[in-house]
């Protein structure tokens, strides 16, 4: 019987009520508020519920996180294997060659001037940095926190690596795609106080159509000339632009399936989970990571604000052929951010159609993140 009775008592304790902390019950609880929100309401579920449920994974058995020097047996936690190809800046690399194969670049070729756009909410990205500084991060730190401004989950965990942030990377990564999957809540609000009923009723004229020749150089000239100016650049926005090459030769299709599909999807799956594994609850509840979340969301409400103003300065400078609302798809969430400022147009006359004018200032918007995340490692001198 007294064997009976402790064999009892190991499995008993050996359950999860036994080893969890109130910081692990209450990342559970933020866990499944994620999963709430990605499989009730929609917010970019393909990125949401794999972060949330690495959240849940990790916070009810930390040992999959575990690395092999801490383990006892000298292997490492399932998702320890999957964090280490997105410290080697190999899952984010990836994403960004599926999301070229994904998009159509048509817009931004078709109206270079979305360009600007683009730029103009980077502002975001620039302000975080500075505010990071002020609240006492280094330089490295501040810059691989900015990023988040961007909304730009893979360049925002791409530079943290480089910058040798892997401490902070978690943090950094959960609020990027948090506020990623969060742009049709936060981002309407700013673009109707930035605009009025009248600019938001702005129907813009169609785009001119875009030759295939015109469609195949983009992503050389792009990949040449950035990567020339910017060499650091090259992992993210040479992806970027082999994938888009990819769709827009059309003699890879198989390529191009496999990259914006299959591929895509299995890198989204293992980056989505390690990123949400990173938050147990001892590494998340810090005061730390509070300022992290705060930083992200001030620098993607700067951003949105920036690329809607500037939007504002080119509505009036075109004499009203541009709708301001685009100027808000200027952070680079693909392609959720051009719905957003699809919708919050529609709302206002239901027969303006303006996702293709945004997809322009969209596009631009990941190129330019990719460009300031560039910028950064080539201030710091890192390669």
């Amino acid at each position: 019987m007294e064997y009976i009775g402790n064999t009892l008592n190991n499995l008993i304790h050996q359950t999860a009520f036994f080893n969890l902390t109130v910081g692990n019950y209450i990342m559970i609880v933020v866990a499944c508020v994620f999963l709430y929100l990605a499989i009730r309401h929609g917010f970019e579920p393909l990125l949401l519920t794999p972060i949330a449920f690495g959240m849940l994974l990790v916070n009810i058995y930390p040992d999959i996180m575990i690395t092999p020097e801490a383990s006892a047996n000298g292997v490492g936690g399932l998702l320890h294997y999957f964090y280490i190809l997105d410290e080697w800046a190999i899952l984010p690399s990836l994403i960004f060659m599926g999301v070229g194969a994904m998009t159509d670049f048509g817009p931004l070729i078709a109206n270079p001037k979305s360009f600007l756009l683009g730029a103009a909410a980077q502002f975001g990205i620039f302000a975080a940095y500075f505010g990071a500084i002020w609240m006492g991060f280094n330089d490295m730190a501040a810059a691989a926190i900015s990023i988040i401004g961007g909304a730009d989950g893979p360049t925002s965990i791409f530079l943290a690596s480089k910058l040798g942030q892997t401490a902070i990377m978690g943090p950094i990564a959960v609020a990027a795609y948090s506020y990623m999957s969060l742009v049709p809540i936060i981002q309407p609000p700013i673009m109707k106080l930035l605009t009025t009923e009248k600019t938001r009723k702005i129907k813009m004229g169609q785009l001119r159509p875009v030759s295939k020749l015109e469609r195949i150089l983009f992503p050389i000239v792009v990949t040449l000339v950035v990567g020339l100016i910017l060499p650091t650049t090259v992992p993210l926005v040479g992806m970027l632009m082999l994938g888009n090459l990819f769709r827009e030769s059309g003699v890879v299709r198989q390529l191009q399936e496999t990259a914006s599909n299959a591929l895509m999807y299995i890198v989204v799956i293992m980056l989505g989970t390690s990123v949400g594994a990173t938050t147990s609850a001892e590494a998340f509840l810090n005061w730390d990571t509070i300022k992290i979340v705060l930083l992200g969301l001030a620098a993607f409400v700067f951003g949105t604000a920036a690329g809607v103003v500037f939007g504002n300065i080119m509505c009036k400078l075109t004499k009203g052929k541009i709708n301001p609302l685009i100027g808000s798809a200027g952070v680079s969430a693909v392609p959720m951010a051009a719905r957003v400022s699809q919708k919050v147009g529609a709302e206002a006359d239901p027969t303006n159609f303006l996702l293709m004018h945004a997809m322009g200032p969209n596009v631009a918007g990941v190129i330019g993140t990719a460009v300031a995340a560039g910028t950064f490692m080539a201030i710091f001198g890192v390669f």
